[in-house]
């Protein structure tokens, strides 16, 4: 895909970028933080580490930026709301805008970590949607020796698909879930560079694969979801409205950390996490780890 993918002047998309969107089910090489900015970035996610290597409350640092981070890092809840993120995905969801979660997903140099074949809204409950985006940011050289995505044009247009859980270690997913019997020819990569953002839709097939580069690949997944989304579901579920209002009232609104790991977070954090359990582990033959943090707090 060209990399020349510059955003209009308004931070929205241009018709043919929203175009290619509607086609593939994503798009990539969107420009978002300047150098100056990703290192900011980088060197805060950084300090993170390695103030807390041993974990908050019990948890793994790892923990809280696979799942729900934002709901205890300031860092990640601000990250979710940037105008020239916001600005492209209300482009395509409308102007009522909420992060259902926000992720960093990160894999070190030689890292044998991959991601398979998957639709990301097979689990969520949110049903066969089209109002969720995944916004992916590339906080590190996201090339295709430290492996960028990679994805499928048009197979978001179908419905879910059925996805195998294989729970294998060296998977980043949750469950390991995969699609079968994809045709590597046809898929298309996707890397970026520091700075810049792809988009794609909740059904689109994509994949990354090992980092075989000499640094890290860092990246930041926000998923974005429209208040129409939860209109009907059964159950609980909670959101951050980032941009707009939410007049349907489905989502728990939920208005982001009042610091680093606060005890008020934390127990919002696992009762989140506990709500979400039954939904995103359902079918499941063994424990989701991601979702079991062993607490009840209510």
């Amino acid at each position: 895909m060209p990399k020349d993918n510059a955003m209009s002047t308004s931070g929205n998309l241009t018709d043919a970028q929203l175009k290619q969107y509607e086609t593939d089910g994503y798009i990539s090489g969107l420009n978002v933080f300047d150098s100056q900015v990703v290192s900011e970035l980088r060197q805060a996610i950084e300090t993170l580490e390695s103030t807390y290597s041993e974990g908050a409350d019990g948890s793994s640092l790892a923990q809280y930026f696979r799942v729900n981070g934002h709901v205890v890092i300031p860092l990640l809840a601000k990250l979710a709301s940037t105008p020239a993120i916001l600005d492209a995905v209300q482009s395509i969801l409308g102007e009522n805008l909420l992060a259902w979660a926000v992720e960093l997903f990160i894999k070190e140099p030689g890292s044998e970590k991959t991601v398979s074949w998957h639709q990301d809204i097979t689990y969520w409950g949110m049903g066969e949607t089209n109002d969720e985006v995944t916004a992916w940011v590339a906080l590190s050289d996201v090339s295709v020796d430290a492996g960028c995505m990679r994805f499928i044009p048009g197979s978001h247009a179908n419905g879910i698909v059925g996805h195998t859980d294989t729970f294998d270690e060296s998977n980043l997913l949750s469950r390991g879930q995969e699609i079968g019997g994809i045709d590597e020819a046809d898929a298309r990569h996707g890397p970026l560079r520091p700075g810049e953002m792809s988009l794609h839709h909740g059904r689109c097939f994509h994949a990354s694969g090992p980092n075989r580069s000499s640094d890290r690949r860092i990246g930041l997944a926000i998923r974005y979801v429209t208040p129409d989304v939860r209109a009907g579901l059964p159950g609980r579920d909670y959101a951050m409205l980032v941009r707009g209002a939410d007049e349907v009232q489905g989502w728990i609104n939920i208005a982001g950390p009042q610091g680093l790991f606060t005890a008020p977070d934390l127990v919002l954090y696992h009762r989140i996490l506990r709500d979400q359990a039954a939904v995103l582990s359902e079918g499941a033959n063994q424990t989701v780890k991601l979702y079991d943090t062993g607490k009840n707090n209510s």
